[in-house]
């Protein structure tokens, strides 16, 4: 089924109890966790460098960067890698869920906006809430999702290394 103009595809992933969605469209691919290569000094929730295909790329456990406790990883830990546009660049992440569920399509008139009371996580990260049968799928807006300075610090790790130069440091 073709989406059309009044509805969008998302791919919808746990983290913990909870559901959440990014548009497929920043989805790159979706690959098995692997551990990433530690990066010294870096925030929290970034646990370092993988492969993908040549490319050295960050790889963030999104449950610390929502505030949520570290991801412990189990056969159904997925890593999303995701292109975000910013400004002329683009910024390749990987994010760590513990379970990827589908790819779906939200109607547009299906979204609601962020309550600004009663979330764990700071309204300005949410694109929208939709509601279904099982609970609500919290639609993270990447862009916000990373301050300015992270997205700096995050564009300069990796960006135009190759694995193998990574692993030279």
């Amino acid at each position: 089924m073709a989406a059309t103009s009044t509805e969008a595809q998302y791919v919808t992933f746990g983290l913990g109890e909870e559901c959440f969605a990014v548009p497929v469209t920043v989805v790159r691919e979706i690959l098995d966790h692997q551990d990433a290569f530690r990066i010294p000094h870096g925030p929290d929730y970034l646990l370092g460098l993988r492969d993908v295909r040549g490319q050295g790329v960050p790889v963030i456990d999104l449950r610390l960067r929502l505030g949520m406790s570290q991801t412990a990883k189990t056969p159904h830990t997925r890593i999303l890698v995701i292109d975000i546009p910013i400004a002329d660049k683009v910024l390749t992440l990987g994010l760590v869920a513990d379970r990827v569920f589908e790819v779906t399509t939200f109607k547009h008139q299906s979204v609601e906006s962020a309550p600004d009371i009663g979330v764990r996580w700071p309204s300005e990260y949410i694109a929208g809430v939709v509601r279904r049968e099982s609970g609500f799928v919290v639609i993270i807006d990447l862009a916000r999702l990373f301050s300015s300075s992270d997205k700096v610090s995050l564009m300069g790790v990796g960006i135009g290394q190759k694995a193998t130069e990574l692993a030279a440091v």
